[in-house]
């Protein structure tokens, strides 16, 4: 998701230096209330729970071109049913799934799914908030809009339960907004789940549309980037459309994919739809069963600073002020396969009753990778920032991807000979996507 996460202030002065504070911001979509309606496990004896659920709907990508998969992330943050029992729940036993809904320029819903993970929950008390991950592939251009759709609460602790919760009156309130644009010929393949979690040796049916008409497509399994070993193919009629099952057996999935030809291709390919194997393998006797999970961070920037000093011009001869941009650190622990670019764009440099054009900033910028990350940051090119920005610092996309990286440039304003003595001041926005 583009998000604003720092801004340094610089000022020039004739005979001066670079002051001002800057500010930072982030940007979040909203939370919204639905009717919900919960039905507890048959086990707990109780009637269904009709309540309301909060939630919202995040994307990695609010502007997205068609042809480009957007991943989405569904937070319930307070759901509508509680622990059915009277027994108290330890960590990390739920695993939550659900449907997010499209509308608008395209519509549909999308499969997401969460890890085991949760804190204790007392007997009788509130599930606590929960998130899940999905993505889609953009096949119209326009507004689209996302509502969080129905979800289920699955259990793994003595018994295995499911707590499935419906919006009662879909769709539930819109909570994020996208806004596609025409990329030309994109690849709009899409697949949708009968179901986003099942147990070992469970049969998915993935459903397919705008596919070749006739051609062959394999449906597979999806650990992260890495195609398993659970493959199933179908053929698309005449329409481009097919429905398959496919047996899900690795435990690693997280993912299901559908494509045409031998191997995976973004061109000809449509996915991955969220999918989590839910491992109910009873736990031998005088035995214990040992779990660790690794969860996904997030692609965060922090400053080392928020004023550059760029020293002192003499009016009348102009010239050259040089300075060092702070120092930013980027930090990528989302454990996926998404690069990133960090892109800077500067004010005009305001003075008394004159001012001295951002086009007028140069940077060169260098970029350092910590050892053992993933990705490789590569620097921007030298040359002038200006208003409409430049690139400082990116990671490309890669089938693994992350680490944390040390951002510089060295910075370089032309002040013109007749501008006028006084202190000169821009400031210099940093966007991390």
């Amino acid at each position: 998701m583009a998000a604003l996460l720092g801004a340094t202030a610089l000022a020039v002065t004739a005979q001066g230096a670079l002051t001002a504070p800057a500010g930072a911001a982030s940007a979040r979509s909203a939370d919204v209330d639905f009717a919900t309606h919960c039905v507890p496990p048959p086990i707990a004896g109780i009637p269904p729970i009709d309540g309301t659920t909060t939630a919202r709907i995040a994307v990695d990508n609010a502007t997205p071109k068609v042809g480009d998969t957007v991943t989405v992330t569904y937070t319930v943050v307070k759901p509508a049913a509680s622990n059915p029992t009277d027994l108290a729940l330890p960590a990390d036993i739920m695993t939550p799934t659900g449907k997010v809904t499209l509308g608008g320029a395209q519509t549909g819903d999308i499969t997401v799914a969460g890890p085991k993970k949760n804190d204790p929950v007392p007997g009788r008390g509130p599930f606590p908030s929960f998130s899940m991950t999905g993505t889609f592939t953009v096949t119209s251009p326009g507004a689209i809009t996302l509502s969080p759709g129905d979800y289920n609460i699955h259990t793994s602790y003595i018994l295995e339960l499911d707590t499935p919760c419906t919006v009662t009156n879909p769709p539930a309130p819109v909570s994020e907004t996208v806004t596609a644009t025409d990329a030309g010929q994109p690849n709009i393949r899409a697949i949708s789940l009968g179901s986003a979690s099942g147990s070992p040796g469970a049969r998915v049916t993935v459903t397919g549309s705008d596919f070749t008409p006739g051609a062959r497509v394999t449906l597979a399994g999806r650990a992260g980037a890495a195609q398993t070993a659970d493959t199933a193919t179908v053929t698309a009629d005449g329409q481009g459309a097919f429905s398959g099952a496919l047996t899900v057996n690795d435990r690693a999935t997280t993912g299901v994919v559908a494509y045409e030809g031998d191997s995976w291709s973004d061109s000809k390919g449509a996915g991955p739809a969220a999918y989590v194997v839910i491992d109910d393998t009873p736990v031998p006797g005088d035995s214990q069963k040992i779990t660790a999970r690794v969860t996904a961070g997030t692609l965060s920037m922090s400053q080392a600073g928020d004023t550059v000093d760029l020293g002192s011009v003499e009016s009348g001869s102009g010239g050259t002020a040089d300075g060092d941009l702070r120092t930013v650190t980027v930090k990528d622990h989302r454990g996926g396969t998404a690069g990133w670019s960090l892109t800077g764009k500067v004010t005009d440099f305001t003075g008394p009753g004159a001012s001295i054009p951002a086009s007028k900033l140069s940077w060169t910028p260098a970029c350092a990778t910590e050892q053992g990350s993933p990705s490789t940051c590569q620097a921007g090119s030298a040359g002038p920032v200006g208003s409409a920005g430049a690139t400082l610092a990116s990671a490309p996309d890669g089938t693994r991807t992350g680490g944390e990286f040390t951002v510089d440039a060295e910075l370089a304003l032309e002040v013109p000979a007749a501008t006028p003595p006084g202190s000169y001041a821009g400031v210099l926005t940093l966007t991390l996507t």
